[in-house]
């Protein structure tokens, strides 16, 4: 299956700033059952967009645009190739959990084991484990299918319900949140009482039509189509990582487009960055994934407001930048003059 994805962000300031540094993690990675076949991103105003991987082989593009701006506009865009995931069996052998001890052992999954920024195991995630019966039973991925259930029963979702930096306990209290919400508390769980290796997964879940106007299935997360997901991935025997959508109580499969993993939300976020002023930013975001048979077409309309979508036609209208002079040509150029 081919996805083509368009992830539009704007930043608007009230005052304009002197100096906008970002990093966005917004590139499909290339692994497991998935491909990226092409990514671009614009940036307005114009700039040099520089990228590395992480230690986690995350994509990483960072700019810097130092003149005097009143918004910063980046355009994402990419053809995904998602080959069928494999199935994933209801239950294990009765020794699973011995093997899984023997691969935690083995290998290096320390970081993603122990507690991070947003997975902290509270005294209500602690009274969560129990009213659930959170601990090593059955075997792992048995016990990993009933939690996935269980936390999508016991939560509602409700967009706007939290913020990116809520902790767990503001779900736990209110008992609704989003899915960064669920992948937070299902990564808690899983660490700190089935010591199980367990890792945050950003990206995107393409929606399934149900009938000829395109309309929404029942994903929970299709509320707030215009954003992207977050689900988990745990270690198995015999499998590796199995991702869990808690959100939508599924199996990770291909409709999950993963463009980072880490730790947690803090370790990912789509962009992370801080401007020089004082000015307060409007953040607006949009995102759109549709079934493609090849390169996403420019032209595609987006649910965003109009004058945005002029600013958007422009930074992909702009030019390259030339590279920079070399120390030889600069020399050059200066005996000229």
């Amino acid at each position: 299956m081919f996805y083509s994805i368009r992830h539009l962000t704007k930043f608007l300031y009230d005052k304009p700033v002197s100096e906008s540094m970002m990093e966005t993690r917004m590139h499909p990675r290339s692994d497991q059952n998935q491909r990226c076949l092409t990514f671009h991103l614009s940036v307005s105003p114009r700039c040099r967009v520089f990228s590395y991987r992480d230690h986690l082989a995350n994509h990483v593009h960072h700019f810097d645009i130092p003149g005097a701006h009143p918004q910063l506009v980046i355009v994402a865009e990419s053809l995904v190739e998602v080959q069928p995931s494999i199935e994933i069996p209801s239950f294990l052998a009765p020794d699973a959990w011995r093997d899984l001890d023997t691969m935690i052992h083995e290998g290096d999954y320390w970081e993603f084991l122990y507690p991070s920024e947003f997975a902290i195991a509270t005294p209500l995630l602690d009274d969560l484990a129990k009213s659930l019966d959170v601990r090593r039973r059955d075997d792992p991925l048995m016990l990993l299918h009933d939690l996935n259930r269980q936390l999508y029963e016991y939560f509602g979702y409700k967009p706007k319900s939290t913020k990116v930096d809520s902790p767990i306990d503001v779900a736990l209290e209110s008992r609704q949140g989003v899915c960064q919400d669920f992948a937070h508390i299902m990564i808690t769980l899983v660490r700190d009482k089935l010591k199980m290796p367990c890792r945050y997964v950003s990206g995107y879940l393409a929606h399934r039509a149900t009938d000829p106007n395109h309309s929404l299935d029942s994903d929970r997360s299709a509320q707030s189509a215009s954003a992207t997901h977050a689900w988990v991935e745990v270690l198995m025997p015999h499998f590796g990582w199995v991702g869990f959508d808690p959100t939508n109580c599924l199996v990770a499969g291909d409709r999950h487009i993963r463009t980072a993993i880490g730790r947690d939300y803090a370790d990912v976020p789509p962009t992370h960055g801080m401007f020089r002023g004082r000015a307060n930013s409007e953040l607006t975001v949009a995102v759109r994934v549709t079934p493609s048979e090849g390169t996403p077409p420019l032209d595609q309309d987006l649910p965003v407001p109009e004058d945005w979508s002029i600013l958007v036609e422009r930074a992909q209208a702009l030019p390259e930048i030339p590279p920079p002079l070399t120390r030889q040509q600069q020399m050059a150029q200066q005996q000229q003059q």
